[in-house]
């Protein structure tokens, strides 16, 4: 099969190509016009495929329900938004329910699904500051623990790729130390962490940060918090929610120039919300929410924020269009910076010979004309 526009985003710049498909690959990339093409996509852009590794759910699912056609809708219809990879996410609960919701993932992975890829699974808690717990269940919040950690992992069947944590009640970073040893993504969050003590949790493994602002230590210019270690360490990845509403534009253009081309990751944080009407009620950890008229999700009893019912393609379009960040700063945000921090940016993230065929088709006002999800058409 060959596509080809005369926008696709090749080498940090566009530029008109044919992309040939073959086998789940991108075959070669083509002088435009060169071969006869199955699709002509014209002046429209084409882009590597989005991968979100920070997302609980969508079409009322969520990670912790454990429930294996719930996980594979979600991977069939989430390609609507470009999104061709994930990583299903958690939230703190019972030691029995993060088992049962692992094992789903992993059951869902070895026996099959469609559409976007499952990549792993960020597990964001347990192990998480109480006051710093967003809209995460208090009375499940518990210090790291290495053993309990490997018997999650064991129900997961090794899948656990990202842990989000409050390190600072990490005794001896042993937990810190352990995941960073075995190839999983140590994001600080939810955490009360000063900035001295993200330090030390970066000297010690952590490697990333979890939806920077939301649930951690705010920037002081006397108190940097975690916030500032954010900033000031451009090689530690640092998650994002671009709603515009979890976080200010103003505040969204500050962490990417400070940042670089190279380290802000775009997540959804998408809920089980996500996708369904207005007014909604569901339950995310316990805790009944509601789905409000800009989109966001709060929790009914508390009014905060509970997370996101955001689409990729529109993060990518609040990103550039209104808090005026470079495009390859946004669309980086979005593809390869997430595919390193997970380890798989030999086969994912950018378009390139070789590569996975993950590929969004995108109008100027960032419309999905059409995803291929390796190589499969998805409309």
């Amino acid at each position: 099969m060959i596509i080809q526009s005369k926008c696709v985003w090749i080498q940090n710049i566009f530029m008109p190509a044919q992309i040939e498909i073959e086998n789940q690959k991108i075959k070669q990339i083509l002088e435009y016009g060169q071969k006869p093409v199955d699709v002509d996509y014209d002046n429209q852009r084409i882009v590597p495929g989005f991968i979100d590794q920070h997302t609980h759910g969508a079409y009322t699912f969520d990670t912790n329900d454990a429930n294996p056609e719930g996980l594979r809708n979600w991977t069939k219809h989430i390609t609507d938004e470009g999104v061709t990879a994930l990583c299903p996410t958690t939230i703190t609960q019972s030691h029995e329910v993060l088992s049962n919701a692992l094992k789903n993932v992993a059951y869902v992975v070895e026996n099959g699904y469609e559409g976007a890829e499952i990549l792993g699974i960020h597990f964001e808690g347990p192990y998480l500051d109480k006051e710093h717990k967003g809209a995460q269940p208090e009375e499940y919040c518990v210090k790291p623990n290495v053993e309990e950690f490997k018997a999650y992992q064991a129900d997961a069947h090794g899948l656990i790729k990202v842990i989000t944590m409050a390190c600072e009640h990490d005794e001896d970073f042993a937990l810190t130390h352990y995941c960073a040893s075995h190839g999983i993504l140590v994001s600080q969050g939810h955490s009360g962490a000063t900035y001295e003590q993200a330090c030390l949790a970066i000297a010690n493994g952590a490697r990333s940060m979890t939806h920077v602002y939301n649930g951690m230590t705010g920037f002081h210019h006397r108190k940097p918090g975690l916030v500032g270690a954010a900033m000031r360490f451009r090689d530690v990845y640092a998650e994002l929610i671009c709603d515009g509403r979890h976080v200010d534009s103003a505040a969204i253009n500050a962490l990417f120039m400070s940042k670089g081309r190279a380290s802000v990751i775009m997540i959804s944080d998408g809920l089980n919300a996500k996708g369904c009407p207005v007014g909604s009620h569901h339950m995310f950890g316990g805790h009944e929410i509601e789905v409000y008229p800009d989109g966001s999700a709060h929790l009914v009893q508390a009014g905060n924020l509970a997370g996101s019912t955001l689409r990729i393609n529109r993060g990518l379009q609040v990103v550039v269009e209104q808090a005026q960040v470079p495009f390859d700063y946004a669309i980086n945000a979005c593809t390869i910076n997430p595919a390193r921090a997970l380890g798989v940016d030999d086969r994912k993230g950018k378009l390139c010979a070789g590569y996975d065929a993950d590929i969004v088709v995108l109008t100027d006002t960032y419309d999905v004309v059409q995803t291929y999800a390796r190589g499969k058409a998805c409309k």
